[in-house]
């Protein structure tokens, strides 16, 4: 295609792509998760299907963009005195999915903690039903993460000749990578309880970026101050440096053993 004979397309897609896995990191933890409440043999299945369909979900909001960037003006407002907000639709999606993740966190943490031993009981009874609500949680929650990487798509390629092509082939390659990474990552995860627990504390962190992401955007005034985004690069260095204190950790336990 003549787009791509133009070197800056390249290193859009390039950058791009480096992009959508660097994001798709929070997907892959929480899919792990979630899958890890199936049988082994299923796990494998409902992770390709739930990426393939939230390929093509990204695809259909990708040529859906103009409703996107519709989505900034304010639908509702709120002035309760102490707090106002204005809320507009991409504002909707991200506090919806922040609330959603830090519920979801807490309760896999509770049923880890406190009831994992009726939690492993039941799995075999429940898991013919939990298959269809495993696929729908890992598309709901890509539909969530979806919504801002494609904004910054949108920005980073304006101007250029192309750049729907552009946006579409680095989201297959970044779906792909995710693909061949997401089940293995999804078995260590799994079988390390410290890393699985870890995981979901991040996600706790990763609803609280949303939330307060969705109030920026609201242009939230609380108690008298503006309510601004939490920095992403804050949040994945406490990820990575956590991550790395935990590896240590599990290192020195084998060690012992």
């Amino acid at each position: 295609m003549e787009v791509f004979l133009n070197p800056d397309a390249w290193v859009a897609l390039l950058t791009l792509t480096f992009l959508e896995i660097i994001l798709g990191i929070d997907n892959i933890i929480f899919i792990s998760i979630v899958t890890g409440k199936l049988p082994p043999e299923k796990r494998k299945k409902a992770t390709q299907i739930g990426l393939f369909l939230a390929m093509f979900m990204r695809i259909a909001l990708l040529f859906g963009i103009t409703l996107l960037i519709k989505m900034k003006e304010p639908l509702f407002s709120l002035d309760w005195g102490w707090f106002t907000a204005h809320f507009n639709g991409q504002a909707l999606i991200l506090l919806s999915g922040g609330i959603f993740l830090i519920y979801k966190s807490t309760k896999e943490i509770h049923e880890k903690v406190d009831h994992k031993g009726e939690e492993e009981k039941d799995l075999k009874t429940s898991a013919a039903k939990s298959f269809g609500n495993v696929i729908f949680q890992i598309l709901l929650i890509d539909l969530i993460f979806s919504v801002d990487s494609i904004l910054t798509a949108v920005g980073m390629t304006n101007g250029l000749e192309g750049a729907l092509y552009i946006m579409v082939t680095a989201v297959v390659i970044s779906v792909g990578v995710m693909m061949l990474f997401a089940v293995p990552v999804g078995t260590f995860v799994n079988n390390n309880p410290s890393i699985q627990i870890l995981g979901l504390a991040f996600l706790i962190l990763i609803g609280f970026m949303l939330i307060t992401e969705s109030m920026h955007l609201s242009e939230a005034v609380l108690v008298g101050q503006t309510v601004g985004a939490v920095p992403k690069a804050y949040l994945y260095f406490a990820i990575a440096f956590s991550l790395a204190v935990e590896f240590l950790n599990m290192k020195m336990r084998k060690k012992k053993k």
